[in-house]
């Protein structure tokens, strides 16, 4: 195989402090490199500039880059916005920002095709963006293709950025977390496509925090601290024997123990009595049932789409069923912790001011705020000085502790999370669950814990809800649907989010 990238020496730093020392790597074509690390490491610096995307007030050097037989070290931006696409694609962390909200799907695909002129005339790209959406697995992708990425869960608006990415069939293609959104059984499908890609004789980088991805897809793998390559080599030699001490702390950082013992049953705080709730005639919870117990975490696991965040939503109020009955057997005061973050927050306000309007919001006097927002981020492991901070400044988990301490300034007594820790790596995935855990003994409350990742839901879940195309298909204690699944979709969803073989 020839070598369709190669970076030597590649140095970033920001103000003289540098952040990314002295990386070099080279990828076949037919080869896939991951590159893993904690938040903060450099992978996602690294990997912008391989495509010439660093930040305006970034100081690069490199001894060499070298994209698809093309000298990119000293590209000027209009080269560079030939070869990306063509030579080099990226696929994004954050789907919901890297999509225009102002544009269809269809139309965000297609421009890889116009801009490269691969397909000519209207009908033949839409016929090609068809083609694409159908290859990342997305649901009536004639549809989709008309829909704006608001209208897409975070799954969907993942894969129509990966589809975007492939358009144009780049030689490298630089995967920044592709599948961080996505539930067991797409991920699986992704993975599986990305490596018939490189098969096919792509190169792909491919930059996670998720182990098991790695293994599913990944020849080589570098392991990243601090800016600087710590532990490098095939993937069974990292991942099974690993040498460094960073490198066997994140190995166990993914291990999850399930939970030993469920709390004394308790009495039902919400029955769920054939709960539905449809979008434009087309359903997204159907005949929804259940019991939600006091003092219990239920996990709602399934995949986009299955009606997972919809049925949450109704939960917790702020969206409402049109059909069967949602009773609290109580008033209770219930909070949400949103899927992510840093669109959650106003990225005006520093954390410190958007603690202030949810602690005003939930009554407390103005002149207790101050000692709240301080007691607030101590709960939740924050430093005050961060109080002055806008979101955008804060790590991502930074920025999820910040917003599940927005959600207990109200004192609730459930609280709602999607996806809470599904964009962190594994050892601050850790720590937000074993605060959570925390916050949950000293307050008692009563959790809902939405998420497509099924080890985490297994670790912390007493009961647990499997939906699929809005129905529940299963439920009851974790350990018992986990370790003897009826349903031949919890399963498949059980078989996708299980180990792979090296």
């Amino acid at each position: 195989m020839s070598v369709a990238l190669e970076v030597r020496g590649l140095r970033i730093a920001f103000d003289g402090n540098p952040v990314v020392d002295d990386v070099s790597f080279a990828v076949d074509r037919g080869e896939c490199i991951a590159i893993v690390g904690e938040s903060g490491a450099g992978k996602s610096l690294s990997a912008r500039a391989l495509l010439g995307l660093t930040p305006t007030d970034a100081d690069v050097s490199l001894d060499g880059l070298v994209v698809d037989g093309t000298d990119a070290a000293e590209l000027s931006e209009r080269a560079w916005r030939e070869l990306r696409g063509a030579g080099i694609a990226l696929v994004s962390q954050d789907a919901l920002v890297s999509l225009d909200p102002l544009r269809r799907i269809g139309a965000e695909i297609a421009e890889p095709l116009l801009l490269h002129q691969i397909v000519r005339g209207r009908a033949a790209r839409a016929e090609r963006v068809r083609e694409l959406l159908a290859r990342v697995w997305m649901p009536d992708p004639e549809r989709r293709s008309r829909q704006h990425p608001h209208e897409l869960s975070g799954g969907l608006r993942q894969r129509a950025l990966i589809a975007s990415a492939l358009a144009a069939d780049p030689a490298v293609l630089v995967a920044d977390e592709p599948t961080t959104a996505l539930d067991a059984t797409v991920q699986a499908r992704i993975l599986g496509l990305l490596r018939e890609i490189v098969d096919a004789g792509t190169a792909l980088v491919f930059i996670s925090h998720d182990f098991a991805a790695v293994r599913r897809i990944a020849d080589r793998v570098l392991v990243m601290k601090d800016g600087i390559v710590v532990e490098s080599g095939p993937v069974a030699a990292v991942l099974e024997s690993p040498q460094h001490d960073y490198t066997k702390r994140l190995i166990a950082a993914t291990i999850h123990e399930p939970r030993a013992s469920a709390p004394a049953d308790s009495s039902a705080l919400l029955i769920a009595d054939e709960v539905s709730r449809s979008f434009d005639a087309v359903p997204a919870v159907v005949d929804a049932s259940f019991a939600l117990k006091d003092g219990r975490t239920l996990g709602i696991v399934g995949e986009s789409g299955s009606g997972k965040t919809t049925l949450a939503r109704m939960i917790v109020g702020v969206d409402a069923p049109d059909g069967g009955n949602l009773r609290w057997t109580s008033q209770r005061r219930v909070q949400l912790v949103h899927q992510n973050p840093l669109g959650a927050f106003d990225p005006r306000w520093t954390i410190g001011r958007s603690l202030r309007e949810a602690l005003e919001a939930g009554g407390v006097p103005r002149a207790q705020r101050a000692a709240g927002v301080a007691r607030l981020l101590a709960e939740v492991d924050l430093a005050p000085e961060l109080a002055d901070r806008r979101p955008s400044a804060l790590s991502g988990g930074q920025r999820q502790r910040a917003a599940i301490a927005r959600a207990l300034a109200a004192d609730p007594e459930v609280l709602v999370l999607d996806e809470p820790v599904s964009a962190l790596d594994p050892s601050v995935r850790e720590r937000v669950l074993r605060l959570l855990g925390r916050v949950q003994q000293e307050r008692q409350l009563t959790m809902i814990l939405v998420s497509h990742d099924l080890d985490v839901v297994g670790a912390v879940a007493d009961e647990v809800l499997v939906m699929q195309d809005g129905r529940i298909v299963e439920q009851g204690n974790t350990a018992e649907v986990f370790g003897a699944p009826q349903h031949a979709f919890t399963r498949e969803l059980l078989a996708a989010s299980g180990p792979a073989e090296l």
